[in-house]
């Protein structure tokens, strides 16, 4: 059964922790990436006020029946590098979806690979999770090539899939299952 409060979770070199307050810092330091503001809710701004809201947002994920939003932290030092989540809005029918970002300055340090890993494993563990869904968008090579290493298979290419800023974007649907 899954958990009623967002677990800490860690394996090698990350740690799957709920966002806290002093985590601010990685989400000013995104909030000028050119793509993370448009598909996500990380705010553009990079204010303070903003960066708490974002933080508080993600703290508040469960309890609204969204899922769970996890800091992707270094586990030596516990420091936020980034945000992966596990949202179970259909898991009703057995399926829930994953997405992340992580810090520019963390990009290609096999982090990502690992701390998606670790979701999985733990997600997978769940019995009421049947299939755990990704969208990745065909340009973003590194993304992709991360969970394929993680073991989901790519199923298609969903045209038009999803709004990115004001532009339908076509993404690559990527699937694990039991």
């Amino acid at each position: 059964m899954l958990p009623q409060k967002v677990p800490t979770v860690e394996s090698g070199r990350v740690r799957l922790r709920p966002w806290r307050l002093d985590d601010v810092g990685v989400v000013q330091s995104v909030a000028d990436d050119p793509l993370i503001p448009l598909i996500t809710s990380v705010p553009a701004s990079g204010t303070l006020a903003d960066a708490e809201a974002f933080v508080r947002r993600q703290q508040g994920r469960l309890d609204r029946g969204v899922g769970y939003a996890f800091a992707i932290a270094l586990r030596e030092t516990d420091e936020a590098v980034g945000h992966i989540g596990l949202w179970t809005q259909h898991l009703n029918e057995g399926r829930a979806t994953t997405g992340y970002w992580m810090a520019p300055s963390h990009r290609g340090s096999g982090l990502l690979t690992e701390a998606l890993g670790v979701l999985k494993d733990w997600a997978m563990a769940h019995e009421e999770i049947a299939r755990l869904d990704l969208f990745v968008e065909p340009w973003n090579e590194g993304s992709w090539r991360a969970a394929e290493t993680c073991g989901f298979v790519r199923e298609g290419l969903l045209r038009s899939w999803q709004r990115v800023g004001d532009e339908p974007k076509d993404m690559f649907a990527y699937a694990i299952t039991r």
